[in-house]
């Protein structure tokens, strides 16, 4: 089955080779062993399940939380003539039943789904019929409450398993400490799972943190200098139209990006950017997951992320070809006080939270009991501001809410137009007859798309039929509205909006059943993460990539030799003239003047109170030239 499988990836895929540990995971799939897959951002998970997938006979299930991954990954191999479906939420439940339907009976490869769609009723009735060949969990750490990212639809995952208990189970990650490694495998009721790390170390990535307080003359500096496209991460969307409008100005091409932008306008930046015809992208981090840049060579922070996990995830997105590249975090004091603070505030009062979900129910209209998994249109902040909850603590409390399993949101994604007619062509011809306005739609749209409509969901575009029928679009929505109000026809018109899904009836607010004791878990978590991402930033003695190694509990003694560190050890043995002239300044200052303050020394000196420079001085302490004295001064370290 092997030689099958290298066929299908030099065939369908057009790689000459796997990617290291590739080959190991899908022999193991193939083997019909549960395998859990620690590979990093850009090493290639998809192929890990597309590849088995299309070697054995059956679908594959594969879940994953990403709305914006799932449909890309969907076209993508639709592209490639590979029949391939997704279940998500704002989906109607006719489409849901046509889609399962097809996986049945339409000789389909692939279904994705979100964890939420699992413990349908619906779902389960036709998986059950499908024929299986493997179970995929992509962002596995999720099923975790140890991991940065719990979410609770993901327990529902082994629930499933009994139902084709001869299937494996391929669970795939790009991070995950050893602790969520365990509980991932005790979670999806993995049978000596076959394991796989490639190591956290991107030798080809160099990390560097730059202590700084101008973050904008530091990030120009470092674009000036380094070639290629970018990504410059902004903690809000104020600050990525301020950083973009400044590198335009000074002659760097730039966009911003954000979840509040139109789905237009975030199309169309992202494609300039991906063409390379916009050289930084300026964004939240709405932005990158499951996009494949391969040569985007520098990836900047101006603040630290909430956890390495998010950081290492963020900054892997640079170099994915191979070549040299850059992660560089722009940070200072004031930032890891923000950080340890957010994370303090990241579980709001319980009392709040019942209260964001009362607002949520009168927001919908929605009375006790009722709506499980009904999708609605939401934007968070205007739903904050309706009820004067406070934007940030609201979004805080809505994520409490989904990590306990009682909603789910998702990042506004674009969902075209689709129709499906549902009678017979006779029937649709009555309805021609007796209602005449209706008949030219009926007829552009059949000679548009053709008679597959009345067999699946078609995409459609209402502008491109308006312009044929030399019509409004509003008069052909209108038109389309009354056919699904004939029931002859369904139409799900266009999505572009943020989605939130009830997961469960709905509950009263003060009787909603929230798990004490696990949120105080997570919020000790959070606060522990932030820290370990604050010593990140603050420490300047273990290589970086060392760092976040031993972070996800892969121990080793080799350094990187490329990051900030690395290169300030190697200068120190072997500094350059500059840097000896500096030493030699310092140690000539001290030896005349005696004890001196780090703020004294260099204003004898004519030189600022940069990192650079008082890196040299702890290497001079560390090698025994000066001493640093209880008074907080320095002093030459004589040999009587």
């Amino acid at each position: 089955m092997l030689t099958r499988a290298t066929a299908i990836l030099h065939q369908v895929f057009g790689h000459a080779d796997f990617r290291p540990v590739q080959k190991e995971i899908i022999e193991a799939v193939l083997a019909g062993k549960d395998t859990l897959a620690l590979l990093p951002t850009g090493g290639g998970k998809s192929l890990c399940y597309q590849i088995p997938a299309l070697t054995v006979e059956g679908i594959c299930l594969v879940v994953s939380p990403l709305i914006a991954l799932m449909k890309d990954q969907v076209d993508a191999l639709k592209a490639k003539g590979i029949k391939a479906a997704a279940i998500y939420s704002g989906m109607s439940y006719r489409e849901i039943d046509r889609t399962l339907d097809n996986c049945i009976y339409g000789d389909y490869k692939f279904l994705y789904v979100s964890p939420e769609r699992l413990k349908a009723e619906l779902f389960i009735e036709r998986f059950r019929q499908m024929k299986v060949n493997l179970i995929a969990v992509d962002e596995a750490h999720c099923i975790s409450q140890w991991g940065y990212d719990f979410r609770p639809p993901y327990l529902e995952i082994a629930l499933i398993r009994p139902f084709h208990p001869t299937v494996p189970v391929l669970a795939l990650t790009a991070s995950a400490t050893p602790q969520v490694c365990a509980d991932i495998k005790e979670r999806l009721e993995m049978k000596k799972a076959a394991e796989f790390q490639q190591s956290f170390a991107r030798k080809n990535l160099s990390f560097s943190v730059r202590l700084i307080e101008n973050k904008l003359e530091k990030g120009l500096e470092i674009l000036r200098r380094i070639d290629g496209s970018a990504i410059w991460y902004v903690r809000n969307r104020q600050g990525t139209h301020k950083i973009a409008k400044a590198l335009s100005q000074l002659g760097i091409s730039a966009a911003a990006y954000h979840a509040g932008l139109s789905m237009q306008e975030r199309a169309q930046k992202q494609e300039a950017w991906m063409k390379s015809e916009v050289r930084v992208m300026v964004s939240t981090n709405a932005f990158g997951m499951g996009i494949d840049k391969p040569d985007v060579r520098m990836v900047i922070h101006n603040e630290p992320p909430e956890n390495i996990e998010n950081y290492y995830q963020e900054a892997g997105r640079a170099g994915r070809d191979g070549a040299k590249s850059y992660g560089v975090l722009l940070t200072n004091q004031q930032d890891f006080e923000t950080v340890l603070k957010r994370a303090e505030l990241i579980y709001p009062p319980l009392d709040f939270v019942r209260r964001v979900y009362q607002c949520l129910a009168n927001y919908f209209r929605i009375a006790v009991g009722s709506n499980m998994l009904s999708s609605f249109d939401f934007e968070w902040g205007d739903f904050a501001n309706t009820y004067d909850l406070g934007v940030l603590e609201t979004f805080y409390a809505l994520k409490l809410l989904e990590e306990e399993g009682f909603i789910g949101l998702s990042e506004s994604y674009y969902s075209p137009s689709k129709i499906h007619f549902t009678v017979d062509p006779s029937r649709l011809y009555e309805i021609q007859i007796a209602y005449a306005k209706l008949d030219p739609v009926v007829k552009i749209i059949m000679r548009t798309y053709g008679g597959n409509v009345f067999s699946e969901y078609i995409k459609i575009q209402e502008a491109k039929l308006a312009k044929s029928l030399n019509s409004s679009e509003m008069e052909v929505v209108k038109a389309l509205k009354q056919l699904e109000q004939l029931e002859v026809m369904v139409y799900d018109q266009r999505k572009d909006k943020p989605q939130i899904t009830f997961l469960t009836p709905r509950y009263d607010a003060g009787k909603l059943p929230l798990n004490f004791k696990r949120i105080e878990l997570r919020r000790g978590l959070t606060l522990e993460k932030a820290k370990s991402m604050v010593a990140y930033g603050r420490q300047n003695e273990l290589c970086r990539t060392q760092f976040i190694q031993e972070y996800f509990g892969e121990n080793t003694d080799e350094q990187c030799g490329v990051c900030d560190i690395c290169i300030a050890n190697r200068k120190a043995i072997h500094p350059d003239k500059a840097e000896n002239r500096i030493r030699g300044k310092i140690l000539e200052t001290l030896g005349s003047s005696g004890e001196l303050t780090e703020q004294e020394l260099f204003e004898r000196i004519r030189l600022p109170l940069a990192e650079k420079y008082l890196r040299i001085l702890r290497i001079l302490r560390d090698q025994g030239y000066i001493t640093l004295l209880a008074s907080g001064s320095y002093a030459l370290v004589t040999n009587e």
